[in-house]
């Protein structure tokens, strides 16, 4: 009894220590997989020495991007920018965890922001992808918002059993929807999953879930559609036939892979002012820093050196 009790109060001190360091948001160390039920994972990747290096180093990938974006049957002149930063995660919650457990596992996670104006009013856009270093499974989670004049709109998808998707929208055809689908491929994922090794993204004739925010521009079901995933040398190309749209991401084909360019293809607007256009983004500036610690007005300089004001 004097030997459990013993045991208890070291892992509680080990508990108290792990809680006192979690004001960083970027992850120290990699997590090893939780180990419920296996799930039908792949291996877990093998990360290099490089990978850990540059990805668990307290801080995060910040790049900039000058964009030209499709909206309401016109280009409209913006900026992009995409932070990636590892973060130790919940697996159940399916949140950033404050006390890594059993369930933590570490994750890539990627927050994409554009800003851009429509006519007289700004738009807004925001997505997240949580996406495990190992390699071995979907995205844990995804999330898409969009604020504009008119309103906002907010939109989910949990990697479960299955995938649950959120929707929340201010428009009455779409409003307040919880629905599930059988998992496949997610746009959003590919991204970070790129990130870590752009081989393993999928090729050929696949199924997979259009971005969340492209999904929402055009106010289509979220749902798999069929697409074909093509891979070269520092290129990465998806084609939905059905959508007559297209992605192409330029990377660099070495360590630490980060992306130069993308291009997006689709039918924007609607009506008589409806087109294909191509929204364009080319990189500006890259810097790696511990943003969440520079949230000073001192620190507003650094939105110069990534030239996003």
């Amino acid at each position: 009894m004097k030997f459990a009790l013993i045991n208890y109060l070291f892992v509680l001190f080990c508990l108290t220590l792990l809680t006192a360091c979690n004001n960083s948001s970027a992850a120290k160390e990699p997590l090893e997989n939780p180990t419920k039920k296996e799930l039908d994972l792949r291996p877990a990747a093998v990360l290099s020495e490089d990978f850990k290096s540059y990805w668990y180093s307290d801080q995060a990938e910040l790049t900039s991007y000058k964009l030209e974006q499709a909206r309401y049957g016109e280009l409209r002149d913006g900026h992009a920018v995409l932070i990636y930063v590892t973060e130790v995660f919940l697996t159940g919650k399916q949140v950033k965890t404050d006390s890594p457990n059993s369930e933590s596992i570490s994750i890539l996670k990627l927050n994409s922001t554009k800003n851009y104006s429509t006519g007289i009013y700004p738009y807004s856009v925001m997505q997240s992808t949580f996406y495990p270093v190992a390699n071995n499974q979907h995205a844990i989670k995804v999330s898409s918002s969009m604020q504009e004049w008119c309103g906002h709109v907010y939109s989910q998808i949990n990697n479960r059993n299955q995938f649950e998707v959120i929707l929340h929208s201010y428009f009455e055809g779409e409003a307040d929807q919880e629905f599930k689908l059988n998992k496949s491929y997610l746009e959003n994922e590919i991204w970070t999953q790129l990130r870590i090794d752009p081989t393993t993204l999928p090729q050929g004739e696949i199924d997979i879930i259009p971005s969340l925010e492209y999904l929402r521009y055009r106010h289509s079901q979220v749902k798999p559609y069929k697409a074909t995933g093509r891979l070269e040398t520092g290129k990465y190309e998806l084609y939905y036939p059905e959508l007559e749209r297209s992605l192409i991401i330029n990377f660099n084909p070495e360590f630490p892979y980060e992306i130069e360019s993308w291009e997006e293809t689709f039918n924007s607007g609607y009506g008589q002012s409806a087109q294909k256009l191509t929204t364009k983004a080319s990189k500006l500036k890259q810097l790696n820093t511990p943003y969440w610690r520079q949230n000073r007005n001192v620190n507003e300089v650094l939105q110069d050196s990534l030239m996003i004001r």
